[in-house]
């Protein structure tokens, strides 16, 4: 495994950081968490320039990126904006990757072509209010009907529903022994008739945030099949297992957003006759924070590799989502310490990281699962 960038990566990201720069500035970031309002300037500034295409093969439009391109996309865009990296990953993953992987051939031919121009995004509904971290025991039922399937039942923390225009919806087709058999996913157009989207207000990720949403005798054609039939949890562990590479990455981008500020906020305020950050109990909770965001991106690209190379395994993921998330919550809450009184104040930005890093514990599979994960992979007998 070679730790270096090659010369096109580091001018991918320039490139990216340059135009970050000039379409999400970080209080344009302030701005859309204040006003609850999404990036959309932005994400339709990466969609112009080709990005949302990265990983779409060439013959699509796309840019034929590798795992690797994309996590230096979603960590440079974290760093910017986090809730921006969200938008852009979700329609990614489950506009990009899911179609690739499982499209027929028309699907892709529909699909690709649309994410690489960023003409759509993408959303994905798994979790349900009764259904969380045993997310295979989802109840939302699809069944067959007319050449088609009807959809009817209920999804939780559906974040980006009210502005996507499909949502990869997993359901349940039919009733077997097994509670991860009997499942199939749909791309659905997110305007269809009987689909009902609450915002969901919450602690933090203001701008996009998330949703609950009901499905009531939605009609969709089989062509909105997406893999197979009854068949499709085991695309779904797929699919998060690229998550977890995607919302890491992102969150490392942020959390060394918070450390920059914390650290430039260390060097620059004076007590007692010189900068805060000379003295040991700042000096040192700044190494502590070097430190995690070392190893979160060592994870972060380590698992990228693993990707590239088909030997990426749930273990590896847990491990990843499990680190670089108490690490976010982590740096941003010793950030916030080292900011003091400011740190609690609306004005200053650390009480978003603060606020935002919190959701990288539970979403997308809490750290206790990622524990449970990891711990019954190393106590395996044979």
């Amino acid at each position: 495994m070679d730790f270096a960038f090659t010369p096109e990566q580091d001018d991918l990201r320039a490139h990216l950081r340059t135009l970050l720069d000039q379409v999400c500035p970080a209080e344009y970031a302030e701005r859309c968490d204040n006003e609850a309002q999404p990036p959309r300037e932005a994400y339709e500034a990466l969609g112009n320039r080709g990005w949302l295409g990265l990983i779409v093969p060439t013959e699509y439009g796309g840019g034929g990126g590798s795992p690797i391109e994309l996590a230096i996309l979603l960590e440079e865009t974290g760093r910017h904006f986090e809730e921006l990296a969200m938008w852009v990953f979700r329609t990614i993953t489950y506009g990009g990757y899911a179609v690739m992987q499982h499209g027929t051939p028309e699907q892709r031919a529909a699909f690709l072509p649309r994410v690489a121009r960023g003409d759509i995004s993408v959303c994905f509904g798994l979790t349900e209010p009764q259904s969380g971290s045993d997310a295979a025991a989802l109840t939302t039922r699809a069944r067959a009907d007319d050449g088609g399937y009807v959809i009817d039942g209920r999804k939780i923390f559906t974040s980006g529903m009210d502005i996507s225009d499909y949502c990869l919806l997993v359901t349940r087709t039919s009733t077997r022994a097994k509670k991860q058999h009997g499942i199939t996913n749909f791309l659905v157009d997110t305007k269809l008739p009987g689909i009902e989207v609450r915002r969901v207000r919450t602690l933090g990720q203001r701008a996009i945030g998330t949703t609950e949403v009901g499905y009531v005798g939605v009609r969709v054609p089989a062509t909105a099949v997406l893999g197979h039939v009854d068949r499709g949890w085991e695309a779904v562990d797929a699919y998060l297992l690229y998550e977890r590479l995607c919302l890491s990455a992102a969150r490392t981008g942020a959390a060394s957003a918070a450390f920059e500020y914390a650290l430039e906020y260390a060097k620059t305020r004076v007590q007692f006759g010189r900068p805060i950050g000379q003295f040991q109990a700042i000096s040192h909770k700044l190494a502590d924070m070097k430190m995690m965001l070392d190893i979160s991106r060592m994870l972060v690209y380590r698992f990228a590799w693993l990707v590239s190379e088909g030997k990426a395994t749930r273990h590896d993921a847990a491990v990843l989502k499990l680190y670089t998330g108490e690490a976010y919550k982590a740096v941003s809450d010793l950030g916030l310490q080292i900011l003091g009184g400011y740190g609690y104040c609306m004005e200053y930005p650390l009480q978003r990281f603060f606020r935002d890093s919190r959701l990288a514990v539970i979403g997308g599979g809490t750290s206790e699962i990622q524990r449970a994960i990891i711990g019954g992979q190393i106590t395996k007998r044979g």
